[in-house]
């Protein structure tokens, strides 16, 4: 069980675990040993909350197909262990990050000495590109 809140979690058997051979330098161990990890969780087959599947879905990440299927590959340790937990983590904050709603703003104008300033500073640099003329007589 990988553990997203007090009340939701998602079930190990949603979550497909593959070791692969990690790309990259490293010389003969990474040409040899399966090392790095290629997680595969879909979103729409599995047991989160619908509020959930909805902003995950909704989300404009790289990690996630149009297929709704999130990809990740960790491949940063040289321990295959190492690359799990991290690929875990990965998407736990994936999941996480997605239910986190942000703030809504609100407008401001501009304060009268603000754009008093902005008003003085286009005029100094007029001036600044005026003096930068040819003199006539």
């Amino acid at each position: 069980m990988l553990p997203i809140s007090h009340k939701v979690s998602i079930p190990d058997n949603e979550i497909e675990l593959n070791a692969v051979r990690a790309q990259g330098a490293g010389g003969q161990n990474v040409n040899k040993v399966s090392s790095a990890i290629h997680l595969r969780f879909d979103i729409r087959a599995s047991s989160l909350p619908d509020a959930y599947k909805e902003r995950l879905l909704q989300r404009n990440d790289q990690r996630i197909s149009s297929e709704g299927i999130v990809v990740i590959k960790a491949q940063a340790h040289r321990r295959q262990e190492l690359n799990r937990a991290d690929a875990l983590a990965r998407l736990q904050e994936l999941v996480r990050s997605a239910m986190v709603t942000p703030k809504k703003r609100v407008a401001t104008r501009p304060s009268k000495s603000s754009r008093k300033r902005r008003v003085d500073n286009k005029t100094r640099r007029g001036q600044i590109k005026a003096g930068r003329k040819k003199v006539e007589d």
